[in-house]
Order: structure tokens, then sequence, then C-alpha cells
């Protein structure tokens, strides 16, 4: 995996961007150290399945009684 420090990735932001959206391991380092890694923001975020939360969501029984404090308004 090929390490770019920040100067240089500075200087060639935009072609470490497109071979990060290509899926290419873009890593930045500072002092020969790994600071951070470019990963297109598609890939990073994980697929929703439909139903995955069942049974963890409730809702209160009386969630839509009208509060207190809002009985003079109605």
């Amino acid at each position: 995996m090929p390490r770019y420090n920040v100067a240089e990735a500075k200087a060639k932001f935009s072609e470490l961007v497109r071979r990060a959206v290509a899926g290419e391991n873009v890593v930045l380092s500072r002092d020969n150290k790994p600071l951070l890694k470019l990963v297109p923001v598609a890939r990073a975020a994980r697929r929703r399945t439909p139903g995955s939360a069942k049974g963890r969501i409730w809702i209160a029984k009386d969630f839509d009684r009208p509060l207190d404090d809002f009985k003079a308004y109605s």
C-alpha cells in the first residue's frame, strides 16, 4: 500500500482523489507514520437493510397524546 507524505499529497491531491475513487488504498503519513486514509464516501457508507431495526424501536402508547401544557391551545 503506497503512502504519501502530507506535502506530497498536497501537491498531488487531485491524483490521489482519483486513485481513491478508483478503489486504490491511499494512505497519507507524517513522519513515516500512517495518519489518514482517503476513501470514497459511497464505499465508506454501509447499505441499509430493510427491517434491520425490527424489535429495537418502540413507541410509547401515549406518544400522540396531547401535552398538558397545550390544553389552552386546543
